[in-house]
């Protein structure tokens, strides 16, 4: 893993809501603060996760500027960008580098469907044209199952080419793990982050750069055993035990819709049920989903 330049366990941090709907910057930030504490080497806010396409540009701008002024170091920091417009992903990044946060998520344009890999190639290329920052490092983000616009392992090898200072890593939250390998046999160095929490294992022993998930909301600490101590044979047992424990949180946290049963879940966790709350057309989990995840929760290893 030596030659990824992104490497690690980042959490796919989830955004907790005041009364209002509007993000709650004190927990947020106690969240972001506490990720770090349980082990993971930094935090991928506004994601999917983090329910980053509810927010507007002047909310993204609050809930990055509110992680850095709590103390998470920048460099710990992977905000999401990608938005469907270029302007609007050119204005984020921007904003983020202009902060000193040098690596972002980024989506493709995603709107439009069924569009050629030139198209995304020229969309990708006239973003980084335009921000014109050599500190900038690029995650990709593959996601086709929500964004219904997949990158290709002919698109990503094309940037990397292009841009071989700049693209450097994705996360690949498709759930292929034969694509993942493929990415990483066809772009040698580059970082190819997983972004469903059972195939952090197998990813890293196949060569892998680490993982972007949201199950390290709640199981930090178990993915950093992991990601720590796969190639020591000594401690086989303490891995297998961690991804066991990682894919229980994940089976569960799938059980119902999985964004409303992860800040659930981190209400168990944490004994605040302000993060129940979702910002619509996602809704919390009703009572009796509740009590039931409740009960299964209190199980878990």
């Amino acid at each position: 893993m030596s030659n990824h330049k992104i490497t690690g366990v980042y959490s796919a941090a989830t955004t907790p809501l005041n009364t209002d709907g509007s993000p709650d910057l004190g927990l947020f930030t106690e969240h972001c603060q506490r990720l770090i504490e349980e082990g993971c080497h930094g935090v991928a806010l506004l994601g999917t996760t983090g329910e980053a396409n509810s927010f507007s540009s002047a909310e993204r701008h609050m809930l990055l500027e509110a992680a850095l002024k709590a103390g998470i170091p920048a460099d710990k920091l992977l905000p999401g960008t990608g938005v469907v417009a270029i302007p609007d992903t050119v204005e984020l990044t921007k904003h983020a580098l202009s902060l000193g946060v040098t690596k972002v998520v980024m989506l493709p344009p995603f709107y439009y469907k069924g569009v050629s890999d030139e198209g995304l190639f020229t969309a990708y290329a006239q973003i980084l044209e335009k921000i014109g920052d050599s500190r900038l490092q690029v995650i990709l983000y593959h996601i086709p199952q929500v964004s219904g616009v997949p990158l290709s392992i002919p698109l990503i090898s094309r940037l990397v080419e292009a841009f071989p200072d700049t693209v450097v890593g994705i996360k690949d939250s498709a759930g292929d793990f034969n694509n993942m390998q493929a990415i990483i046999a066809t772009c040698p160095g580059f970082s190819v982050l997983c972004g469903a929490d059972p195939l952090l294992l197998p990813l890293l022993k196949a060569g892998g750069a680490g993982c972007i998930t949201a199950t390290s909301n709640l199981v930090g600490n178990s993915l950093r055993t992991v990601y720590d101590h796969v190639h020591d044979e000594a401690r086989n047992a303490d891995v297998e035990a961690a991804q066991a424990r990682i894919n229980a949180f994940r089976t569960l946290s799938n059980s119902y819709v999985q964004i409303p049963t992860i800040k659930a879940m981190v209400g168990l966790k944490t004994g605040n049920v302000g993060w129940l709350r979702t910002r619509p057309p996602l809704m919390p989990l009703n009572d009796t989903e509740y009590a039931a995840l409740a009960e299964s929760y209190a199980k878990l290893p």
